[in-house]
């Protein structure tokens, strides 16, 4: 009975993201010119998209390297080929079975299986890794909203944006050195990598800026973008389905800019996102269903 009240309540999940990403892409598209949506995409230059494409999976391997730092802290040493591995079948689960599992529970299942380790050390090793990309994603966000037009139209909160600015890592490592002692030691080195893997992704947005031949105010878009991600964080749409899709809509009309581009973007973002996911989907057998090879991937 418990267990079908669980699967019960993650197809109630699954169903919940499935309408809100559909009820946000219908408010988008009711309100964009779609025909005029489509020929932006279509005419995107396929180069550029390709490195978006090759920027974007920069930014997983360099988001494997600081998981598997936070793995290292706890005592858990996997090769990095083999963490790299399982953190693409996790990227499978979070985009294509957003109501199940999900990728974090996929490798703390399969890491608590293979190795003779407490699930609380693993989650804590999943979870911080993931509260260190929340901070470095709220830090760039602050940054480039300041050059932004944002910051010319609301002048009264750029005190509020560069607090932000100036007090994120500080009370980062303030939040670590209390809650996580453990990874104090790696509290640097994880931070910068936290900002490289955000620097990738927004490098990413910026070529499929230069595929859809954006010729101006690229910072706005940038920091919509930013400010977009912040809004996907919270798991209440398929992959970030939707949430993105109407956060650059509305804030390019609140700018005065065209919504058309902006929307093509997260679209095609969404599209990359989607293909680098697949990839987990062709490794997933090598990852979880093979555990006699475990200590093969163990150092």
């Amino acid at each position: 009975m418990a267990k079908k009240r669980i699967s019960k309540k993650k197809l109630a999940r699954t169903i919940l993201q499935l309408v809100v990403s559909v009820v946000a892409l219908s408010i988008v598209l009711a309100k964009t010119d779609t025909a005029k949506l489509l020929e932006v995409i279509g005419a995107a230059d396929p180069r550029f998209l390709v490195a978006a494409f090759l920027f974007f999976n920069i930014s997983k391997v360099f988001n494997a390297l600081r998981l598997n730092r936070f793995f290292r802290a706890i005592g858990l040493r996997l090769t990095e080929r083999y963490n790299l591995l399982l953190y693409y079948v996790g990227m499978f689960y979070n985009m294509f079975l957003p109501g199940g599992i999900g990728g974090d529970g996929y490798k703390i299942y399969v890491l608590k299986k293979q190795h003779e380790i407490r699930t609380l050390n693993v989650f804590n090793a999943v979870f911080w890794d993931r509260v260190a990309g929340i901070f470095a994603l709220v830090f760039l966000t602050a940054a480039l909203l300041l050059p932004s037009t944002f910051a010319k139209l609301h002048g009264e909160y750029i005190v509020a944006v560069y607090a932000v600015l100036i007090l994120c890592y500080p009370l980062s490592w303030l939040l670590t050195r209390v809650l996580y002692k453990q990874f104090t030691p790696i509290f640097l080195v994880t931070a910068l990598e936290s900002i490289l893997i955000q620097a990738a992704q927004v490098a990413s947005a910026w070529f499929i800026l230069l595929a859809l031949s954006l010729p101006s105010n690229h910072i706005d878009y940038l920091a919509i973008f930013l400010v977009s991600t912040v809004a996907t964080v919270l798991p209440i749409t398929v992959g970030g389905a939707g949430a993105r899709e109407i956060t650059f809509f509305y804030s390019l009309n609140h700018l005065g800019l065209e919504p058309n581009t902006g929307v093509a973007l997260s679209l095609i973002f969404f599209g990359i996102s989607a293909v680098s996911a697949l990839i987990g989907m062709l490794l997933q057998g090598r990852s979880g269903g093979r555990m006699k090879k475990v200590k093969e991937e163990t150092v």
